[in-house]
Formats: structure tokens, C-alpha cells, sequence
């Protein structure tokens, strides 16, 4: 079993019953576990203003599925929950799912990217996956701890008191 993180996004549709319903999603994939996930919160987006907040969450699961396959489970998912996949960047959705980090693998193929590109400068990423594994070592080496301390929080506001799962 390899451990996997995955960023959850939503701003449309009820965000926090998008994500919850991902969470579920994310449990029921073949050959997975969800091992736990961090509580809701809010950010404001990061493209167009003219949309509402976003709902954030970052989950564990330990799974057996080739990145490849999970790529395509959880693009199932999304569509599933009626994200529609347009041109522009960083619009509304009903749902973004993210692989953040395969294992210690790095991987920049057509489709996959892990550890995500972005995933260093995004406070909605960083706090959340901080709350559930404080202790992280990116594959390059580099302490989770020292990058949340170097990324601001910019409205970043944590919603529930504890994690979902």
C-alpha cells in the first residue's frame, strides 16, 4: 500500500456537502483505505473573484491503485459530482481532487504532476495537510513545517473544529 494525499476543492453546489461526499467516494475506490482527513476550511479563490469561497480539506488514504488509475478514479469522482472541466483555470467547481503526494515517488507525466506544483505556495493545502501529518517530509526533502511557516495565511479560515473522518 502506497500513502497518498489528496487535496479536496468546492465552491459550488453546498461545498461542504461536496467534500463530505468525496470523502465517501474516496473510501469506497477499490483496493483503498481512507486513513483520516483534515478538518474543513475556507479560502478565498485563487482566479476569477468574481465566484464564491472555497471549501478545502486534505485527505490520507493508503492504496494499491497505480498513480495513473487513481488519477482516473478521482476524475471520475469529480464528474460524478458534476464538475465540468472548462478552459479557464481556477473557476467554479462542484469539485477539484487533487493528488498532492504519491508515496515518495515524483511523477511529471501528460497528465500527472505529484507532488503537486502548486501545492508549496498554497496556504489551503499546507494547513490542512499539516493538521493531519505535522511530522511530513516532502520527497524533496523539505519539512511540511518549514513551508507552512513561510506561507501566509491570506483569509485562510479553518470551519469545523475537528477533522471529518
Amino acid at each position: 500500500m502506497i500513502e497518498v494525499y489528496i487535496g479536496l476543492g468546492s465552491n459550488l453546489a453546498q461545498p461542504e456537502k461536496q467534500i463530505q461526499a468525496a470523502y465517501a467516494s474516496l473510501a469506497a475506490l477499490p483496493d483503498t483505505n481512507l486513513i483520516k482527513g483534515s478538518s474543513l476550511y475556507r479560502s478565498q479563490p485563487m482566479g476569477p473573484q468574481d465566484q464564491p469561497d472555497y471549501v478545502n480539506a486534505v485527505v490520507l488514504i493508503e492504496t494499491r491503485l497505480s498513480p495513473d488509475n487513481l488519477l482516473q478514479n478521482t476524475q471520475l469522482i469529480e464528474h460524478q459530482q458534476g464538475r465540468i472541466r472548462k478552459a479557464n483555470r481556477w473557476g467554479p467547481r462542484t469539485l477539484d481532487l487533487d493528488v498532492l503526494l504519491y508515496g515518495s515517488q515524483q511523477i511529471d507525466s501528460k497528465h500527472l504532476t505529484v507532488p503537486h506544483s502548486g501545492m508549496k505556495q498554497r496556504e489551503f493545502v499546507l494547513y490542512p495537510l499539516f493538521e493531519i501529518t505535522p511530522e511530513l517530509t516532502l520527497p524533496c526533502g523539505e519539512k511540511l513545517s518549514d513551508l507552512v511557516q513561510a506561507c501566509p495565511i491570506n483569509g485562510l479560515h479553518k470551519m469545523t473544529s475537528t477533522a471529518l473522518i
